[in-house]
């Protein structure tokens, strides 16, 4: 039946959304752009032995300081690197190695996972497994006031919450529920179109609210808002771009979809940054920060060229170009976690970005 429901993995009832023109109009224009790149970083992807596992994290820690070597966004910072690592791939040697990149304060290691036909409680005991092992084993993961392990979230295969319905990649129709009670702070996976499992809801910041009984329960949520407070029962969804790109075309004719995913063959432009701009995912009332969460599987060696090899660093040169012949626009790398503060930032109200990182 999804199948039918959807083109290009896109809710029928989502289309006409993709074609909202942009909505910088008068003097609401963006004023502090947030750039995050939410890694699904899988060392072992298409069946990798240990070894090369291994091999490819070791490029990543050698090369990409190297990559980003000398840039820096408005406030001097270098460009932030998330790292979802999947649970079902943990290997101690490979997380100690990343985790050695990111304690140069080059980025963050997050949680990721891939499952199929699954439980509550398998799921359950595998992310509070891991959770626990990337903070006593590693150092990763940070705490909240109270002491409470908090992370960030990725579901493999796009399937948050047994989103296809019917068990396939997850199975789980009370994930979000067990994701709060674990401590995750916001979930990254959407958009996913052209795949499948892609919600109603596009280029917005939101909370969901579980249904324990039913599947995608994400489908759609409370927007996030300035001066309303996050539900208690919510789980804050930030996602990415999700735009039809009339500057590039396909055949010249035809848009391309838009979806924030980098990769080999979809290099990051100037182009496509002002897609990214255009689909204006917010804070309800806080019109001129926008947040750009993009994607990428960066452990594939055709992506690692991507971050390690030349093009990324040319779209920073391009970008901090761009910002210097826009007086009054500024933009910030940060890690998910930090994207995540920024959005209680604008919930609070604050009208410029506090920076206590």
């Amino acid at each position: 039946m999804r199948h039918l429901s959807t083109i290009r993995g896109i809710p029928l009832e989502s289309l006409g959304s993709l074609w909202t023109p942009s909505p910088w109009i008068g003097d609401v224009l963006p004023r502090h752009i947030f750039i995050c790149v939410a890694d699904h970083y899988e060392p072992f992807c298409n069946g990798a032995s240990p070894q090369l596992a291994r091999e490819r994290v070791e490029r990543w820690v050698r090369d990409y300081p190297t990559s980003v070597a000398g840039l820096s966004d408005s406030r001097g910072r270098m460009p932030q690197h998330s790292f979802f690592y999947p649970a079902e791939e943990y290997d101690p040697d490979v997380v100690e190695t990343l985790a050695a990149l990111c304690r140069s304060g080059l980025g963050e290691v997050e949680v990721h996972l891939h499952h199929d036909c699954d439980t509550s409680d398998h799921v359950r005991e595998t992310l509070s497994g891991f959770i626990r092992q990337l903070s006593q084993r590693h150092g990763l993961l940070r705490r909240d006031a109270e002491g409470r392990l908090r992370f960030g979230f990725i579901h493999g295969n796009w399937a948050l919450d047994n989103a296809l319905g019917d068990g396939t990649w997850c199975g789980v129709n009370d994930e979000i529920t067990i994701l709060r009670e674990l401590g995750c702070y916001a979930d990254f996976t959407m958009p996913s179109a052209p795949a499948h499992g892609q919600t109603r809801t596009i280029n917005r910041i939101y909370y969901a609210t579980d249904d324990p009984q039913s599947a995608k329960s994400h489908d759609q949520g409370r927007p996030a808002r300035v001066g309303q407070a996050a539900p208690n029962d919510g789980l804050l969804m930030i996602q990415g771009p999700l735009r039809w790109n009339w500057r590039q075309r396909k055949w010249g004719l035809m848009p391309r979809l838009e979806n924030g995913d980098l990769h080999g063959a979809n290099i990051p432009s100037m182009s496509r940054f002002l897609v990214w701009l255009d689909a204006a995912v917010r804070v309800d009332g806080r019109p001129d920060w926008v947040f750009v969460k993009l994607h990428t599987h960066g452990a594939m060696e055709i992506n690692s060229d991507l971050f390690l090899a030349g093009p990324a660093r040319q779209f920073h040169l391009d970008l901090a170009d761009y910002v210097r012949q826009h007086p009054g626009l500024s933009y910030y790398y940060v890690t998910a976690r930090e994207m995540a503060d920024l959005v209680a930032q604008a919930e609070r109200g604050c009208e410029t970005p506090e920076w206590p990182y």
